[in-house]
């Protein structure tokens, strides 16, 4: 159990779980968990590789693409240092200073996710809905400058984080609910005033939701536009190059919902349901992302069969 100074509101080490009830199994969890990450890093490296080396994928869709597959592996290296020592060494504790630093990076780097989701969403409006000033619209320079700017953006609103979550007083116990570090676990441990804390947090999940109801006025702008084109060929054609963004949103906000839905009764549901959800947010996007741009992407689809056929040849 972890030490703290109640009187000079010291903080030691607070307390993080595996999978509750599951505790004999985490060394045979840590298998698949350790092989999705692996997955996720080749994943997500070979879609780098691949734009990065081929001139024909220098465009602005796929340094959007960059951009996500950036923040999918930030993402997953901000929670697998914690996640291996809970579930490879049974190491459950974890500093205050490196708590509230590894939730400002997974918070970070889920809230640029987030703007990147959205800025690819309004990058199909512009293709679909006016191809012909797509290129001069969305110059290199100025997808740098989106970037740019989705980043600063993600980790400014998040900045705050660990110096509101210093400034609090912990003196219940310092037994959290999740095998990473997350804002809202942490917050409910305070015993003095976490109001402006609380108010924040929801600020952050409530930036998370504006940018889902653009990406979702999006699609209904591009539904217009599509509805609009008088060949069928035609409208499979424009929808067939939102198929991955779609399937990236849905990977992504599911199990965001899905918490949001359920935390209000987080009492009355198993802690073990929980945890699943939490890790799937973290472990499932990175991992997914990558696959469903390989399989639904013939330009990205192509390159990587032609580097691997190139390899076998050598």
């Amino acid at each position: 159990m972890s030490i703290i100074n109640i009187s000079h509101a010291e903080i030691t080490t607070f307390i993080l779980v595996g999978m509750p009830g599951l505790e004999y199994a985490h060394i045979w969890i840590s298998i698949p968990m350790c092989s999705m990450y692996l997955i996720a890093l080749l994943g997500n490296c070979t879609i780098l590789f691949i734009i990065k080396t081929e001139p024909s994928l220098h465009e602005p869709v796929y340094y959007f693409l960059s951009m996500l597959t950036l923040s999918d592996t930030g993402l997953s290296f901000s929670s697998l240092p914690t996640m291996l020592r809970i579930f490879l060494f049974k190491a459950s504790e974890i500093s205050a200073n490196a708590y509230f630093a590894q939730q400002f990076f997974i918070h970070g780097f889920t809230a640029l996710e987030s703007s990147v989701l959205l800025i690819m969403s309004f990058d199909r409006v512009l293709a679909i809905h006016n191809p012909l000033r797509y290129s001069s619209l969305l110059t290199t320079l100025r997808v740098a400058q989106i970037g740019i700017v989705c980043f600063f953006k993600s980790f400014f609103l998040v900045l705050p984080f660990p110096f509101t979550l210093r400034m609090l007083k912990y003196c219940k116990k310092c037994q959290l609910s999740h095998s990473y570090c997350l804002h809202q676990d942490v917050v409910k441990l305070a015993c003095s005033d976490n109001q402006i804390d609380v108010i924040y947090g929801f600020f952050g999940a409530l930036c998370l939701m504006v940018d889902f109801m653009l990406i979702a006025v999006s699609y209904i702008l591009i539904l217009k536009t599509v509805l609009g084109i008088a060949s069928q060929k035609e409208e499979l054609k424009a929808l067939n190059t939102c198929v991955s963004h779609i399937c990236a949103v849905i990977i992504f906000y599911l199990p965001i919902i899905n918490l949001a839905i359920v935390h209000p009764f987080v009492q009355h549901v198993s802690p073990l349901f929980n945890v699943l959800m939490t890790n799937v947010l973290l472990l499932v996007p990175p991992l997914m992302n990558p696959i469903v741009y390989c399989v639904k992407t013939r330009q990205i689809r192509v390159k990587v069969v032609a580097k691997l056929c190139q390899k076998q040849i050598y």
